[in-house]
């Protein structure tokens, strides 16, 4: 099994990389969470799951290992392939998507494309407990403070909780690498 690629990045597309290794140019299909995260320089590190079937061996790539972990889980539950688990990885960042799981939300699940209300529901039920074992993401726990500083710092400023929880969840969905001081600033604009 390939566990990593480390070399000369030769193509970056937001559904593939490729990636020169000791003169083998190697195809990763990527999702756009990591298309977003992989800097455009010249030498690049992925994190890689080989799929093996009787026509193709298809080779994924992860800016960060806790998303391979997410996928891994992902394709683990029944209904549920590479392509489809590269379409989640790319509608939601890990954190949004530990966050449906864990929380239940069927709803949000279901805006990705090829996810009906029964495969949210098995994909909830087949790892809720298990994402819950085994702890949150980094990126969960990064953005868990970082919202929930920003939303103290808004309510002592004197805002509605429930204004506020809607307006820091939108901005971060649109933007999840915000920092602290920029989500309260946008916020405050919003509000």
């Amino acid at each position: 099994m390939i566990n990593h690629l480390r070399g000369r990045l030769t193509e970056k597309n937001p559904a593939y990389l490729i990636i020169e290794c000791a003169g083998v140019g190697y195809f990763v299909n990527i999702s756009l969470h990591t298309y977003s995260s992989i800097p455009d320089k010249e030498d690049c590190m992925v994190f890689t799951h080989l799929q093996i079937n009787e026509d193709a061996h298809t080779l994924f790539g992860f800016a960060e290992e806790e998303e391979r972990k997410l996928f891994r889980n992902l394709i683990s539950v029944s209904g549920v392939g590479a392509s489809t688990a590269r379409m989640i990885l790319s509608s939601m960042n890990p954190a949004e998507i530990f966050a449906c799981i864990v929380n239940g939300d069927v709803v949000r699940l279901k805006t990705v494309k090829g996810i009906g209300e029964k495969t949210a529901q098995r994909m909830i039920l087949e790892l809720k407990d298990k994402l819950k074992k085994d702890g949150p993401v980094k990126s969960v726990i990064s953005h868990l403070k970082i919202k929930d500083e920003a939303m103290s710092a808004l309510l002592t400023l004197g805002f509605n909780r429930s204004a506020v929880d809607k307006t820091v969840d939108s901005l971060l969905r649109d933007q999840p690498a915000m920092t602290v001081e920029d989500l309260i600033r946008k916020a405050l604009k919003t509000m």
